[in-house]
């Protein structure tokens, strides 16, 4: 007798819903005796990268495009640099003692691979089992993965001094997830278990500070750290759960109307240890717009990637089962980022961008638009 597939309805978390979507079974394929443990297993390690991918995605540096410094000849503050700055990364600039800037931006993410493996189209395999001996599997378990974020960010910088600022920014994270499970058991496919889930809240909430310790006009050196809470909900995916603190160095090198920029950061806590560096190049054709291009680059001590492992299937003898499961090597992820900053009017400036990742390890999607806007006032 045909059953239908079972759907995740109310499960409490997007935790639940993945585990639900990866260990539910509601059409018995013959006889064949499925490697529950393999399904755990496949099911914790896409729990535990999904989370660290989501985590790491880059979000709109927090510091205003505006910099000023007090002109002692007129005796009021003027622009420090015709440049509005970069997109993610830092300048060495501060926004300048008495200024305060506030922003608001919005992130959106339509993940297409993780790891290079399609999310999509049905294809990526969570478990199969085959006879020993055998290159092809007999039954396979497909996946396919619809998983977009959204995130809405507030943020606000104060200087406190001329060479001081202080930042905070506030995500607010919404994700959405539709999945299927289908067993393909010898040739006759069975859809196992369809899910859909949404969770949206707090995420983690990133508190910093900036010191120009040098600078020559817009050039100079800063150091600077961030501070990242554990505000948002691991078990939704909106968070890691975990404290980091990531001390950094930014140099910045303004030449009138273009200006290059470097950063480089350690990682330390979090969901892994890690190392940051980026670089940026923008182009000032007018004191109101500025045109800009960066490298991010980010290498996590633990990363991990999927791979597959083959063991033996714990209740049958001469079956192996292959399950996805994580490694805890090193790995490196890189993006190119490319967009403008335009001062509309007054103070307010406009910023838009688009992100591309350039390596296949990790979470990615084709295209990430991030539009922000920014209000700056002071003395």
């Amino acid at each position: 007798m045909a059953a239908w597939p079972r759907i995740a309805l109310a499960q409490q978390t997007m935790s639940d819903v993945l585990g639900f979507l990866f260990t539910n079974r509601s059409v018995i394929t013959d006889d064949f005796q499925r490697d529950e443990q393999a399904a755990a297993a496949t099911r914790d390690t896409m729990i535990r990268l999904l989370l660290a991918e989501l985590s790491t995605l880059p979000t709109s540096s927090p510091a205003s495009g505006f910099a000023y410094r007090l002109d002692p000849t007129i005796g009021s503050d003027v622009r420090s640099s015709s440049s509005f700055g970069p997109f993610f990364l830092q300048r060495s600039l501060t926004i300048g003692g008495g200024q305060t800037s506030i922003g608001v931006s919005y992130q959106a993410a339509h993940f297409t691979r993780l790891d290079g493996r399609p999310l999509r189209d049905g294809t990526l395999v969570a478990t199969a089992s085959r006879l020993r001996g055998q290159t092809a599997p007999f039954d396979v378990e497909q996946l396919s993965l619809e998983l977009n974020a959204q995130t809405f960010t507030a943020a606000a910088t104060h200087g406190v001094t001329d060479r001081l600022d202080l930042t905070v920014a506030v995500p607010l994270v919404s994700l959405s997830l539709k999945g299927e499970r289908t067993d393909v058991y010898r040739g006759t496919p069975s859809v196992q278990a369809t899910a859909d889930a949404t969770s949206s809240g707090l995420g983690d909430i990133l508190v910093g500070g900036k010191y120009n310790v040098w600078r020559l006009g817009g050039s100079g050196v800063a150091i600077g750290a961030d501070v990242r809470l554990p505000t948002g909900d691991e078990q939704n995916l909106l968070g890691t759960g975990k404290w980091s603190v990531a001390p950094r160095v930014i140099s910045s090198l303004d030449r009138d109307r273009v200006a290059v920029h470097g950063e480089f950061g350690v990682v330390s806590g979090g969901l892994s240890n890690a190392v940051e560096y980026g670089g940026a190049v923008s182009f000032a054709p007018t004191d109101r717009v500025t045109i800009g291009a960066e490298l991010l680059g980010r290498r996590l001590a633990s990363g991990g990637q999927l791979v597959d492992s083959v063991q033996p299937n714990p209740h049958l003898v001469g079956v192996d089962t292959i399950r996805l499961i994580g490694t805890a090597d090193p790995t490196s992820r890189v993006a190119i980022v490319a967009g403008f900053r335009w001062n509309i009017a007054s103070r307010w400036l406009l910023n838009a961008n688009v992100f591309r990742s350039v390596t296949s390890v990790g979470l990615t999607a084709s295209w990430v638009p991030t539009i922000a806007l920014d209000y700056s006032f002071g003395r």
